[in-house]
C-alpha cells in the first residue's frame, strides 16, 4: 500500500495549487479518501473527505469555499484544488484512507 502526494510548492497569498495523491496497492475505489495537513508546531488536522464514488464531499470550516476535493478512480488518484490561499494554509499536506498508512506529504508554503 502506497500513497504519494505531489503538487506542493511556494505560492503567494491569493494564489492556487492543485495537490495530487497517487494510490497503489489497494482497491482505491473501495475507500473514501481524506486530506490532512500539519502546520509547523501544530498537530495534524483533517482538511477534506470524499466518498468512494466521489459524490459526497466534506470540508473543514477553515477551507470551505476555497478548497475542492475530487478523485479519479480510473487513475487511482485523489486531488485537492486549493484556491484563495492564505498564509495559514502553510503546512505539509497528506492524503489517507481509513486504515492506510501516511505518505510522505507535500509541502505547501503560502508567502509573499
Amino acid at each position: 500500500v502506497q500513497l504519494v502526494e505531489s503538487g506542493g510548492g511556494l505560492v503567494q497569498p491569493g494564489g492556487s495549487l492543485r495537490l495530487s495523491c497517487a494510490a497503489s496497492g489497494f482497491t482505491f475505489s473501495a475507500y473514501g479518501m481524506n486530506w490532512y495537513r500539519q502546520a509547523p508546531g501544530k498537530e495534524r488536522e483533517w482538511v477534506a473527505s470524499i466518498s468512494r464514488a466521489g459524490n459526497l464531499r466534506t470540508y473543514a470550516e477553515s477551507v470551505k469555499g476555497r478548497f475542492t476535493i475530487s478523485r479519479d478512480n480510473t487513475k487511482n488518484t485523489v486531488y485537492l484544488q486549493m484556491n484563495s490561499l492564505k498564509s495559514e494554509d502553510t503546512a505539509v499536506y497528506y492524503c489517507k484512507f481509513s486504515d492506510g498508512p501516511w505518505g510522505q506529504g507535500t509541502q505547501v508554503t503560502v508567502s509573499s
